[in-house]
């Protein structure tokens, strides 16, 4: 079995039409959350990306969503275009913003938050890893 089950949500529902068509927002909430339902002890983590004119608040409703499917790990990164051809960037997120994310994320639920502007679902996955083991073991001592 993996150590980790991963579903990005990538943006906001908003965005889902022109960001991630064919794709269903609550169906990806559905699957995250099936998949801690099957093993409760797995952990599972998400990811989104911002920069694509998500709104402050939108991003904290996702964090509600994920914390609601007991979601334990959430990634945010800035979106950068990889091609002229795919969406353009809307904004540039600060610094600021991206360590508000954090903060917030975590004291809604979320066992681990990672966010910063390179922030990618696989990046220091086994750091990560580690310290999400160390917040599940704090959290239920608590």
């Amino acid at each position: 079995a993996p150590d980790v089950f991963n579903h990005n949500l990538e943006t906001v529902p908003r965005l889902y039409p022109t960001i991630r068509p064919g794709a269903h927002y609550y169906e990806s909430l559905k699957l995250l959350a099936e998949a801690k339902k099957l093993d409760p002890n797995i952990f599972t983590k998400s990811g989104i990306m911002v920069g694509l004119g998500e709104e402050r608040d939108e991003v904290l409703q996702i964090m509600d969503d994920l914390c609601s499917t007991e979601v334990d790990f959430l990634t945010i990164g800035q979106y950068l275009a990889p091609t002229p051809r795919h969406a353009a960037i809307k904004r540039f997120v600060t610094l600021e913003e991206f360590d508000d994310f954090k903060q917030i994320g975590e004291a809604k639920g979320l066992l681990l938050v990672a966010s910063s502007p390179l922030t990618r679902s696989s990046f220091h996955a086994d750091a990560d890893f580690t310290k999400l083991r160390a917040a599940r073991s704090t959290y239920k001592n608590t």
